[in-house]
């Protein structure tokens, strides 16, 4: 089903996708969108060059900034757009260039009445050499738990113990090192490793059916 959005211009434009950015606009994008009005090529260029090296990992010197405040283009206005530019680039990045490609950006754009002069400039961030190093350090950046370093096991036996004189029960004693140095060690009885074993194998079988099924891959 096609959906019918309106430009700028009034016109009606059938459209078979939803925007980049979602199906409503964020509210710090729609914040930046007529500030942008205000802005010239220049400065533009030099807040995007801030964002790029923020999202690359990089520390931004808020004086640049203040180097850019005039009379009509307030230090409130700069941070409005600097914000919203920065979600707008964030919510293009975050899909994968097999589903948004760059003429679909451009229109998106269009629809947010972003003015022409900045298509090139946002386009080659997103689409440009750039990419790889940001995605990368979104990877790297992300909140995550701890992952595991090393895994150790081995198995036990006890002969006796305070209460009975005979046992002679196996037991699997594993020890796990995480990622940030933490050890964790904890002892489980032969039926409970197998049964921690089954539960892993049944899991590890439902993820490969889940990624085999048609509506997780992407179609060009």
């Amino acid at each position: 089903m096609s959906i019918i959005q309106v430009t700028g211009s009034g016109k009606s434009v059938a459209s078979d996708r939803s925007p980049f950015y979602g199906a409503r606009i964020p509210t710090d994008v729609k914040a930046c969108i007529k500030p942008l009005t205000q802005l010239d090529k220049q400065n533009f260029r030099k807040i995007l060059q801030m964002i790029v090296s923020s999202m690359e990992g990089k520390d931004v010197n808020s004086d640049s900034f203040k180097e850019m405040v005039t009379s009509d283009l307030t230090e409130e206005t700069l941070s409005t757009i600097y914000t919203g530019l920065y979600s707008l680039l964030k919510c293009a990045l975050r899909l994968p260039l097999t589903s948004l490609k760059p003429e679909m950006f451009v229109e998106d754009l269009q629809e947010l009445q972003i003015s022409e002069q900045f298509h090139a400039d946002l386009s080659s961030v997103v689409f440009g050499a750039k990419r790889p190093k940001i995605e990368n350090q979104s990877i790297e950046s992300r909140p995550r738990l701890p992952q595991i370093k090393s895994f150790k096991w081995r198995v036990d036996v006890a002969i006796s113990t305070s209460v009975l004189n005979r046992v002679l029960e196996p037991t699997v004693l594993m020890e796990i090192t995480l990622s940030n140095d933490k050890i964790h060690t904890f002892e489980v009885p032969v039926s409970k490793f197998h049964e921690l074993r089954y539960n892993v194998a049944y899991v590890l079988k439902e993820m490969e059916d889940l990624e085999k099924r048609s509506i997780l891959k992407i179609q060009d």
